[in-house]
């Protein structure tokens, strides 16, 4: 795949709440809105079971309400999850659980799903840190996928004809490239109403494939 010419900005997070169970529907709904945000949608299933279990952890051997921080970032192309907790005496242990037990199977998941994972004590508390692997080439860059790759080949010729590109050999800011995906998607239904096509129906379509391939 080709280097991404139009950089992705993964800025870090950091989100603070209190350890209850009922505050974890809303923390996995903010990992899918930010990983999505940050186009990383394959990898939101794995960070949200992480996240669920290691505030299931806390709830559970530090106590509910205990003042928490979930810390989301990048470290090269591997996504970052940190849970921060004020308690550096109930360390996560991986312990070996039957089938049919409930309790300690949250740290088993965790090591199955993530591709590495450890606990840093701090001046605080601890700090328990996951990492999963992204399909990512470049810490800025987007997901290895042909269709992504081949619409910003396209992008790029096409902003090179656009006042709107910088006259600059570094990649593109995304909202220059955003700017232009827009003119090309109005100059393609110019074309389409110039052939005697449907403009609306050809974005229909295109929204139909679109959510077909998402499944």
């Amino acid at each position: 795949m080709s280097a991404c010419r139009y950089e992705v900005t993964r800025k870090s997070w950091v989100l603070p709440f209190l350890a209850e169970p009922e505050e974890v529907a809303g923390l996995r709904r903010v990992m899918r809105l930010h990983l999505n945000h940050w186009g990383l949608r394959g990898a939101v299933e794995a960070a949200q079971l992480c996240v669920s279990e290691l505030v299931a952890n806390v709830i559970t051997h530090v106590g509910a309400g205990t003042p928490t921080t979930l810390a989301v970032s990048m470290k090269g192309t591997y996504l970052r999850l940190e849970v921060q907790d004020p308690d550096a005496q109930a360390l996560p242990m991986l312990v070996s659980a039957l089938p049919a037990e409930e309790a300690g199977r949250g740290l088993s998941l965790v090591d199955t799903v993530a591709d590495r994972w450890g606990v840093i004590l701090t001046g605080s508390g601890k700090t328990t840190w996951v990492e999963l692997a992204t399909e990512l080439s470049a810490a800025n860059g987007h997901v290895n996928d042909p269709r992504v790759s081949k619409a910003e080949a396209v992008l790029a010729l096409y902003g090179d004809s656009e006042p709107l590109r910088r006259q600059s050999a570094s990649p593109l800011s995304l909202a220059v490239a955003e700017d232009v995906s827009v003119h090309l998607i109005a100059d393609l239904l110019h074309w389409h109403r110039a052939h005697g096509r449907d403009p609306d129906e050809a974005l229909d379509r295109a929204q139909t494939h679109f959510e077909a391939e998402l499944g």
